[in-house]
């Protein structure tokens, strides 16, 4: 026993040395160095943190992707306003066939807003909305077209208050008109919508209702999910900005919808890699949450930007493209109703296209 004692005390003394050599340095230092000391230890930390969470999702990226995870012809198109206001032709929907011709695309979101701020739709904002639906259920009658609605939202902008009721009802009037023009469905992109909005869910059940009852579609455009679990709500209070939700406010947008769009772009990824492995984990992520039922579409970036939260040589497709595959292939590789959506017409190129079809479509 009291050899153990002594054996106690040894140990003890040798790892108690080190620590006090460090507090007798301490307090030899001046202020200034302490406090530059503090200060590399603030910002190595969170760095470093950092540094494992760019680590994991860059890891996501290995690994290639079966061929079994490729198009299953349900992805869609985001297009632009011009196509309802006037400015589009009869050239233009046949361009339009040439360009989706062998291709994935089932869907096209179509601008038809935007919704003013009470949630009214005024029809002089899309004169020829008509004329677009008829056109192309001739040009191209294997697709469907769907009425893309949307608006800014409070609290963080000034705009439409979807917990108002009057609102509410005024948006689903607005869903209505579009289907009366001849649209196969509604597709709503509100932006940005916090996780909790009780507004938001009532919304989608009541445009649900009045969707089924013309044996329509309802689709919706939502943000990213939370790579960290509360990443939201630190962002919410950090910076004033909702740019995802948590798994649990997905899920309980999808189940209330037919169709859902992860717009996975704009993601403050800085290289191919980066993105791709982001890429790879959103879409995991969001098979998870989608019920199985449920049509989920990840966005692809058919655009180039170069700023903080969009780096235009990290953003590609092929990349965008090569992340959806592994998370398809690791998380649910046999599921049917998935597929990819492009944002957007106006500004993709052709690389962007040939890019889509290389990594999506013409998977040997």
């Amino acid at each position: 026993m009291a050899r153990f004692r002594m054996s106690a005390r040894r140990v003890g003394r040798a790892m108690t040395t080190p620590a006090r050599a460090f507090r007798d340095k301490w307090r030899g230092w001046s202020w200034w160095r302490r406090a530059l000391l503090a200060l590399g230890l603030a910002v190595a930390v969170p760095v470093a943190a950092l540094g494992s969470v760019f680590v994991a999702i860059r890891l996501h990226y290995v690994g290639d992707p079966s061929p079994e995870a490729r198009t299953r012809g349900r992805d869609a198109v985001w297009l632009g306003h011009a196509w309802v206001d006037g400015r589009k032709t009869e050239a233009d929907v046949a361009a339009l066939a040439r360009q989706l011709a062998g291709t994935g695309v089932r869907d096209l979101y179509v601008h038809t807003g935007p919704l003013e701020h009470d949630g009214s739709l005024p029809p002089a904002v899309h004169p020829r909305a008509r004329w677009f639906t008829d056109t192309v259920h001739r040009a191209l009658p294997q697709v469907r077209l769907q009425g893309w609605l949307g608006d800014e939202v409070k609290p963080e902008r000034d705009a439409l208050d979807l917990e108002d009721a009057p609102t509410r009802e005024r948006v689903t009037a607005s869903a209505r008109q579009v289907l009366d023009q001849g649209f196969d469905g509604v597709h709503f992109d509100m932006e940005p919508i916090r996780p909790g909005s009780a507004g938001w869910l009532t919304l989608l059940d009541q445009v649900r209702a009045v969707t089924a009852g013309h044996g329509a579609k309802l689709s919706v455009a939502a943000p990213q999910i939370d790579p960290l679990p509360g990443l939201h709500t630190a962002g919410i209070l950090l910076t004033g900005h909702g740019k995802w939700w948590d798994q649990a406010y997905f899920t309980e947008t999808a189940r209330r919808v037919d169709q859902i769009a992860v717009m996975t772009y704009d993601s403050s990824m800085p290289t191919e890699p980066l993105f791709g492995g982001y890429n790879a984990l959103q879409t995991e992520l969001a098979l998870k949450a989608t019920p199985a039922d449920v049509d989920l579409l990840m966005g692809l970036p058919f655009y180039w930007d170069d700023k903080w939260g969009h780096w235009g040589d990290a953003e590609t497709v092929a990349a965008a493209v090569r992340g959806v595959r592994l998370g398809l292939d690791r998380q649910d590789r046999r599921r049917q109703n998935f597929g990819v959506a492009l944002y957007v017409d106006f500004a993709a190129t052709p690389e962007n296209w040939a890019a889509y079809r290389e990594g999506w479509v013409d998977v040997s």
